[in-house]
């Protein structure tokens, strides 16, 4: 009897031992509350107000584990709409908190508030928010940390701590403003006045000497740098003075270490990198400059120099001693760093963080990225306005949004004719194209995909205008495996043979390089809405961007989830994007009805 009473009080401890493991490793719940203001900053020995949340730039971090669900409760108290997009968050099922304006909600008017669900499922690593409305971006952004479960834990040695580094844009004027009347004339938008670390542009820029951003670090110590590209409209070289980088992570995926003395980041990219505390006590700089891919005869871009300083804790003077610049940065046109750099970037895929590569493709598209005009009648006068196109559709916005129309099947908003192909072939890299090449039609044209169809895009870098240049592309919902990759025109019967699919690199954001092609593919396993942009906002702006619809499956666990019980209403279209110019040539047989 007693044994029997111990076996019973043993099997009843491993139960609640059990139990208790299963507590702890169980999906969490956290809750924000995002407050949207207007707050003064001086930057650049000038003063402004800016959008931001809860008065800090960037805004707060959100920390989370391996499939968690967050809501944050968004108050605008500011002047004009708002969203917020959870990049990088694959929101399965859950398009109504993805958060794109007039794709899948209209924008928090002032005074108002709504909250979002941000469901996480195997993302893991560094990821951010930001602002997904006119440019409002540029100040209203933060990282989200993505912990892994207990089960797992990282898959290389526990780093010692943390840093966060969010790389930004740095605008003296309304920014808003200016590219809405840049739009409405048919012009370029505004360059940003400094790139900025933290909030900050470091100590090469006017009147910012005092408040350069120092990350403090004990000597033997590793650090996990979980570092954003936030900049508006700039891929960016980064480095640390005499510190060697290893990177780990990259969209909130795992790679294989790649070592490095700099990375190259496109704007929407996060990486995780290791950092070792190895070098003599002392300052060093941390630095970032632009990459820029544009024709080398233009150079209005922002040529500054953003700094913030790692600084060894310990018994040592720095007052006379100025912090050492990285000599690994490369140089603003260095585009051969850039590609040597991308191209050593392989997924981990081992057993814990497998790969799971498309083999049998049922939709291929061959996606051009080029830049474009709009030709129109003004007043009995021929003008013409800047625009952006995939496969010369130009996107607009309606006035309600894609996935509003489209879950309760309403007809006039969108077509779903987005070609899977360009509207005619050429030699896309040519120093001289078609001069119709140059034509765009503007529309609010989606593309269909069935659930769990496999997917392969090859986009193709373009050279119209003479403007060919990197374009840093994102997609809402998914990510994706980039398995191929090279210079001048996509050959589809030879370059497929040189795919990578073993460990291709997992992202949500990839820049096709400038007269190049890249190939991807994924499974559209999540149903909803989803958005396809360039993540340069001026070619945002300009409508360098498209939907892919995924519809349901056959169970409730494959289809959209039903909308939650408040959307912000739909009161008209933002005044930063293209205008739909209703009488221009190109739009007369292309209108949406």
């Amino acid at each position: 009897m007693a044994l029997t009473s111990g076996f019973v009080g043993i099997g009843l401890l491993l139960i609640i031992c059990w139990m208790l493991l299963g507590l702890a490793q169980a999906n969490m719940i956290h809750y924000y509350d995002f407050v949207l203001k207007e707050t003064n900053f001086t930057r650049l020995c000038s003063s402004k107000s800016l959008l931001v949340v809860n008065e800090s730039l960037p805004g707060p971090v959100i920390r989370v584990t391996k499939g968690d669900t967050v809501y944050v409760n968004v108050h605008n108290q500011g002047s004009y709409g708002v969203t917020i997009h959870w990049h990088g968050v694959h929101q399965p099922r859950n398009p109504w908190s993805d958060g794109p304006e007039y794709i899948t909600q209209c924008p928090i008017e002032p005074s108002s508030n709504f909250t979002y669900e941000i469901i996480f499922s195997d993302e893991e690593g560094t990821l951010w928010w930001h602002a997904h409305s006119d440019w409002t971006r540029a100040g209203v952004h933060g990282a989200i940390v993505v912990l892994p479960s207990n089960s797992t834990g990282f898959p290389f040695p526990q780093p010692d701590a943390e840093e966060i580094l969010v790389l930004g844009s740095w605008y003296k004027g309304d920014v808003n403003e200016e590219v809405a009347e840049d739009l409405e004339a048919g012009a370029d938008t505004p360059r940003s006045n400094s790139y900025i670390i933290n909030g900050q542009p470091g100590d090469f820029l006017p009147c910012s000497n005092q408040s350069t951003y120092k990350w403090r670090v004990d000597y033997g110590k590793t650090y996990l740098l979980r570092l954003v590209n936030a900049a508006m409209n700039a891929e960016l070289y980064f480095a640390i003075a005499q510190h060697s980088l290893t990177v780990v992570g990259l969209d909130g995926s795992y790679l294989k270490p790649v070592e490095t003395d700099f990375v190259m980041i496109s704007p929407g990219q996060t990486m995780d990198i290791l950092v070792k505390a190895n070098q003599p006590l002392g300052q060093y700089y941390i630095a970032a400059r632009q990459f820029d891919t544009a024709r080398p005869d233009v150079t209005d871009y922002d040529q500054t120099n953003v700094t913030a300083i790692l600084e060894y804790s310990g018994n040592y003077s720095t007052s006379s001693s100025t912090p050492i610049f990285p000599s690994s940065l490369p140089t603003y046109q260095d585009i051969k760093s850039a590609l040597n750099f991308t191209n050593r970037l392989r997924s981990l895929a081992n057993q814990d963080h497998p790969v799971n590569i498309p083999i049998n493709i049922t939709t291929r598209m061959y996606i051009t990225v080029t830049m474009n005009n709009v030709v129109f009648d003004y007043e009995g006068v021929s003008r013409s306005a800047l625009s952006s196109a995939l496969n010369n559709v130009s996107w607009v916005n309606q006035d309600t949004d894609v996935l509003l129309a489209y879950y309760r099947n309403l007809s006039g908003f969108f077509t779903t004719d987005f070609p899977d192909f360009p509207p005619s072939f050429f030699n896309f890299t040519a120093l001289d194209v078609p001069d119709n090449a140059t034509d765009t039609v503007q529309g609010t044209k989606v593309k269909m995909l069935d659930y769990n169809e496999e997917v392969e895009i090859v986009f193709q870098g373009t050279n119209v205008f003479d403007a060919s240049e990197d374009h840093p592309m994102h997609l809402h919902g998914y990510t994706f495996y980039v398995v191929g990759s090279g210079g001048g025109n996509f050959d589809n019967e030879t370059d497929p043979k040189g795919y990578n699919l073993v460990d291709p690199p997992k992202m949500n954001t990839v820049s096709v390089p400038k007269n190049g092609w890249l190939a991807l593919r994924f499974k559209a396993s999540n149903p909803g809405v989803w958005l396809w942009h360039c993540h340069l906002d001026r070619h945002l702006s300009w409508g360098m961007n498209t939907v892919f619809i995924v519809r349901n499956g056959d169970t409730p666990e494959t289809s959209i989830r039903e909308p939650p019980p408040y959307l912000p209403p739909c009161t008209g279209s933002s005044p930063i994007q293209l205008l739909h110019f209703d009488n221009s040539n190109e739009n007369k047989l292309n209108m949406i009805n």
